[in-house]
């Protein structure tokens, strides 16, 4: 991410934190025009720091949508088949769409994007322009930076160096890829140490029992969701979510069928595996 500026004195973008552990809203930004140099490095120094960016009254275009995510890196596309995602009229962009049609919201388990995947997604850009009317719909969000320095040193001491098992097929079906990553990663831009496993994807950490591999994911993701480092996102119409896939859990809470959520959303691809710590 080319220009980044940590502990950047910002000039422009005005935000305001989310939860003292994760996100925060950016305001004095129109991301239905092309950005200035001042305004993307600001924008990329937020995303280093705050590991979700949450955007109001946003009426994007999908070339907006790709516009903002290629400021970040090359837009991909997702490694198995989604249950409610489908394409749009621009090969950019994945239609979000949820309604009573579909048995379940797809996204329900926490999880960091398609982790199976050797190199997994580096974020993921979320617009929704219809919100259901009932109150639902919050997307989830964890901090994995929080959740490893809340860590006891020794059990710190006892994840590093381990890896762990990530399997696709169980979420997207056969030929979806499984991968090994570590269990403790540094994050390629910040630096900063993280977890990096999560419920639906992490099948087995290596090296270990059966057993004791079971009980640390137990304690691992019980650990993960402690209120201290989990917020939820409140949608309205024509907001945006961009997560840092790197460093960041998220769920959909499918507490709104049968009515309506629908949007879009754009993936910006990986540039390398997650790295041991």
């Amino acid at each position: 991410m080319d220009g980044t500026m940590v502990g950047t004195d910002y000039q422009i973008l005005e935000l305001k934190p989310y939860n003292p552990s994760i996100g925060a809203t950016v305001g004095n930004i129109d991301l239905t025009r092309p950005l200035r140099d001042q305004e993307i490095a600001e924008l990329k120094a937020a995303f280093t720091e705050y590991q979700v960016l949450f955007f109001r009254d946003q009426k994007i275009s999908h070339n907006d949508h790709a516009r903002l995510a290629g400021y970040f890196g090359t837009i991909g596309q997702h490694v198995g088949k989604k249950t409610n995602s489908q394409e749009s009229d621009d090969p950019r962009v994945r239609k979000f769409y949820a309604s009573g049609d579909v048995p379940r919201v797809s996204g329900n388990l926490w999880h960091t994007d398609q982790s199976c995947a050797p190199v997994p997604p580096m974020a993921s850009i979320l617009y929704l322009h219809t919100i259901p009317d009932n109150g639902g719909g919050d997307t989830g969000y964890a901090s994995m930076y929080a959740a490893y320095d809340a860590l006891s040193d020794r059990m710190k001491a006892h994840l590093e160096g381990l890896t762990a098992v990530h399997e696709g097929k169980h979420q997207f079906g056969e030929g979806t890829p499984d991968a090994v990553h570590p269990v403790v990663v540094r994050h390629p831009v910040s630096g900063r140490k993280l977890l990096y496993v999560n419920p639906a994807f992490t099948i087995k950490i290596n090296d270990v029992s059966y057993e004791e591999s079971e009980a640390l994911l137990k304690f691992l993701y019980a650990h993960c969701l402690q209120e201290e480092w989990t917020t939820r996102f409140k949608w309205a119409p024509h907001s945006i979510a961009f997560w840092d896939n790197r460093c960041v859990w998220h769920r959909a809470i499918g507490d709104y069928l049968p009515q309506v959520r629908s949007g879009f959303r754009v993936q910006i691809e990986g540039e390398s595996p997650p790295v041991m710590a």
